[in-house]
């Protein structure tokens, strides 16, 4: 009992100290509540405006939807329209909820992935765990996949042809899915939505319209595990995940 006890604080520590580098450590008191987010204000300090996704209708998952998604699932596990196909252990659908109003779409699978069939399970997918937690979320309650779903070789940024090939399978997800906003992890993620010259510290952190979906360019979990000896990068992803929030009505 000591000893599980000793774990438990151990990791409660480190959730601790997480929530702290990134400057989430005040969703534990209820006075701030009633406070603004540290970093969330317009020029000379005026409250920055506040974009709000569609509230759309009451969301269930129909059996229908959950048939289309499944069956969409099962032809990405099978597909083999693209060389990346040849490489793989294991294709990466997604997973989620089917009627969550948060997506998080990132580059492509990775090492754990591909061998798991499971989007972000490796230390970047710990990460943004954590940032999910950090929202007030859990992993159930948002959809995740990436815009390729077989593992580039030596993780490698997708090429044209690959992304091209996988289009459909995102654009399938997200019509069916209909988040209220969506996450884009990284580069290659949010050119998928706004192709662009512009790198992503330029990107990030400003809503960009999809249709009726909001997207949030920010930098990919790796960018931050890559740069872990700069805390600035995980302050600016949470004051990001700050403004998704606010989006959803979650304060």
């Amino acid at each position: 009992m000591a000893e599980k006890n000793k774990r438990l604080l151990q990791g409660l520590e480190q959730e601790l100290r997480f929530l702290s580098e990134i400057g989430a450590e005040f969703i534990f008191t209820s006075e701030a509540k009633n406070k603004p987010w540290p970093g969330h204000q317009g020029a000379a300090g005026e409250p920055a405006e506040i974009r709000t996704a569609p509230a759309g209708p009451v969301r269930e998952v129909d059996q229908e939807k959950q048939r289309v998604l499944r069956v969409l699932e099962e032809k990405i596990l099978r597909c083999t329209l693209c060389p990346l196909s040849q490489g793989r252990t294991r294709a990466v659908p997604g997973e989620g909820d089917y009627s969550a109003p948060l997506m998080f779409v990132g580059e492509g699978p990775g090492a754990d992935e591909d061998i798991q069939g499971r989007p972000f399970v490796g230390r970047a997918g710990q990460l943004l765990t954590r940032i999910i937690s950090a929202m007030n979320y859990r992993r159930q309650d948002v959809y995740i996949t990436n815009v390729v779903k077989c593992r580039p070789p030596q993780n490698r940024t997708p090429v044209r042809e690959e992304i091209e090939k996988c289009r459909p399978y995102l654009l399938a997800q997200i019509e069916h899915i209909a988040p209220r906003v969506i996450v884009s992890l990284g580069k290659s993620a949010t050119d998928f939505f706004h192709p662009s010259a512009v790198g992503m510290s330029s990107l990030r952190g400003n809503f960009i319209e999809y249709g009726k979906i909001l997207i949030m360019p920010t930098f990919h979990p790796s960018y931050l595990i890559r740069n872990e000896g700069n805390k600035e990068f995980r302050k600016l992803v949470w004051q990001d995940m700050q403004k998704v929030m606010e989006a959803l009505g979650r304060k």
